[in-house]
């Protein structure tokens, strides 16, 4: 069988419980890189689904009342609506009670025991109920489970072992040789150092008199097989694996990517490596293991209540926010810290200041001044070269940060072009060309805004499906993969990217893509605090005279960095018209990076008296949006020291 199809695969669920922000992490990842690969033409299969036996879902359901197979239908439904609601597009839920699954899990627990691979022993062993699996009295700590920290039991009974322990030199070997199977790398190194210690064999059983709730041995009527030769095996199950040993012919195996959480890395690392070695079966190509989200640090756990609701983000920021969120907020693979401000800044900086901004931009000012159509490319200038290269590094390195996923980088480096994309705006001033009548030189910068528009929604689309879509048809593609295509083949053989588009074809400006929030969507805020005091019926009052004294000037800013002695203050340069631009320090270093400022055009009190902020010298002040914290800069469509009234 020649592996043909990408195959990417998430943990199955265990459904003890609710889906929360850690599992959307996952499977968002997954269902994002299968939609990279199929946009660009390539044959994909998505695996992801719920792990339906053991002792907990037994308890569970016994809880509830339900036999366990009513309890486990009933609980699936909630994680297929959580994955609906996130644009999950999986191809397959596999459910562990899934009849070919168990088929699957039978067939290859009789090819094991008839190659001597499982044997039957009595074990005695510090049980815990909460883990569900056994301790040796070296492994507890305080006395209790070291995964959990719930008390243990000290249980004597016989089982069925697998012999794990004599696949250890041959999995080290392995590891070694593919520096790529284990990811990133300092997982690797966890899991060789845990191998260089004295590897065990694996029970891999449980009697039915203590645990009935799970697939029969086909040898021994006696016990039902525990989860490493159950859940495990889905991974095969929905690559086309049979009960017999053989694959269809899908072409899905090995899977090149199987996405899970640290905490389970050495269960996959090590105990299905071993698993599919004593099966015959090629392993996976890459296993990837993720950080957690945590929250002030501590991770997120129903117990401690601190979990994130991404149902609600999603109520209030919409379907694409929420995903880019979780893509492009912490490397993957690291653990990042969620807060709902953070969410606030990320949206407005890089959605609502930026993609959407270019996005409505371009579309407005063609629409207002060249007739609603893609316009003509005339003559380039050193400014259009540059915004060409920048499209070319944005599609390559896309490509390459995604082999990796690395999408933190990939998406970063599609920010990268968007603001290229806004400062070119600002440098070419076309609202100047229009007043100018200079239509040929408009249309050549207009046309370069579109071309990147298209660009960067062709290459996010894979993360943000419904916005990226909806900017594509105002573009004049109606086919998202075929944008997608097109502007990696053209970066691959060094055509210039920025040359997609129809000339003539309609433009449709709509609404803004992402609107800019000034304070926390009500339905977070609500949960955050308590109503705050309701406003005065009107603002003070104050003279004529008074604000006539204040000068507000259009600026252009020049260069942003970090306050030397602040970390919440950025020193800018603002160019008001004046022989030199005015610097100006700004308490918003919590709200925007520097390098997304420059190029951007604001407002300036202009005859504020200079003051020293910690050190630094301001001569002015920026207007600004925000109660309790900055939400957006005031910005204006004006040439550099314009008046503003």
């Amino acid at each position: 069988m020649s592996h043909t199809t990408f195959y990417v695969t998430t943990p199955i669920y265990y459904v003890n419980g609710d889906p929360h922000i850690g599992h959307a992490y996952t499977t968002t990842a997954a269902d994002a890189i299968t939609r990279f690969h199929r946009l660009a033409g390539r044959s994909a299969w998505f695996l992801t689904g719920t792990d339906e036996h053991g002792q907990k879902v037994l308890e569970a359901a016994r809880a509830r009342g339900l036999e366990p197979q009513a309890h486990c239908d009933a609980m699936v439904e909630r994680w297929k609506a959580m994955m609906a609601e996130l644009g999950i597009g999986y191809d397959r839920f596999m459910r562990t009670t899934d009849p070919d699954h168990v088929a699957v899990v039978q067939g290859a627990l009789s090819r094991l025991h008839a190659a001597g691979e499982l044997y039957r022993d009595t074990y005695t062993g510090w049980y815990s109920t909460a883990a569900e699996r056994f301790w040796t009295e070296k492994d507890l700590v305080d006395g209790k489970c070291p995964d959990t920290g719930q008390p243990v039991v000290e249980i004597t009974e016989t089982n069925w072992f697998f012999r794990m322990s004599a696949y250890r030199d041959r999995l080290i070997a392995h590891i070694e040789e593919h520096p790529g199977f284990i990811r990133p790398a300092s997982r690797r190194n966890e899991i060789l150092g845990f191998l260089r210690k004295e590897l065990g064999d694996l029970c891999i059983s449980r009697p039915k008199e203590r645990m009935s709730w799970g697939i029969e041995l086909p040898f021994d009527p006696d016990f039902v097989t525990y989860v490493w030769f159950d859940a495990l095996l889905n991974y095969l199950t929905g690559a086309g694996y049979r009960a017999d040993g053989n694959f269809d012919d899908s072409g899905r195996w090995p899977a090149d990517f199987q996405l899970l959480g640290k905490d389970i890395l050495t269960t996959h690392a090590v105990y299905w490596s071993t698993m599919l070695m004593a099966l015959g079966v090629e392993l996976p190509r890459a296993l990837f293991a993720h950080g957690w989200w945590t929250a002030d640090g501590v991770k997120m756990s129903k117990s401690l209540g601190n979990t994130i609701d991404t149902l609600l983000l999603k109520e209030a920021f919409g379907l694409d926010a929420t995903r880019y969120f979780l893509l492009r907020e912490i490397a993957f693979g690291a653990d990042g810290s969620f807060s709902y401000e953070a969410f606030l800044a990320r949206y407005n900086s890089d959605l609502a200041n930026d993609f959407g901004n270019l996005a409505h931009r371009g579309l407005s000012m063609t629409a207002k001044w060249l007739g609603g159509e893609v316009p003509p490319i005339g003559e380039l200038t050193d400014l259009e070269q540059r915004l060409r290269r920048d499209a070319t590094v944005a599609v390559r390195e896309v490509d390459l940060h995604l082999g990796e996923l690395a999408f933190q980088k990939a998406l970063e480096a599609v920010n990268a072009l968007v603001r290229a994309g806004n400062k070119y705006i600002d440098d070419t001033q076309p609202w100047a060309l229009a007043k100018a009548g200079d239509d040929a030189r408009l249309a050549t910068v207009m046309r370069h805004v579109l071309e990147v528009c298209n660009v960067a929604a062709a290459l996010l689309a894979f993360v943000m499906p419904e916005r990226c879509a909806t900017l594509l048809e105002r573009l004049g593609q109606d086919d998202v993969g075929a944008a997608f295509r097109d502007v990696r083949e053209r970066a691959r053989i060094d055509e210039l990217p920025l040359d997609a588009l129809r000339e003539g074809t309609p433009i449709e400006v709509g609404e803004p893509l992402f609107p800019r929030f000034r304070e926390m969507p009500g339905v977070i805020a609500e949960r955050l605090e308590p109503p705050a005091p309701p406003r005065p019926a009107a603002d003070p009052t104050i003279s004529w005279e008074d604000f006539a004294k204040v000068a507000l000037r259009a600026g252009t800013v020049v260069s942003a960095e970090p306050h030397p002695a602040a970390d919440r203050l950025l020193v800018l340069r603002v160019d008001i018209g004046e022989p030199r631009a005015r610097q100006i320090v700004a308490g918003i270093a919590d709200r925007f990076r520097p390098e997304a400022l420059v190029g951007r055009q604001v407002v300036v009190v202009a005859n504020l008296a200079p003051a020293e902020l910690r050190g630094v010298r301001s001569e002015g002040m920026l207007l600004a949006a925000g109660g309790k914290a900055v939400v957006d800069l005031v910005t204006v469509d004006a040439e550099p020291g314009e008046i503003i009234r």
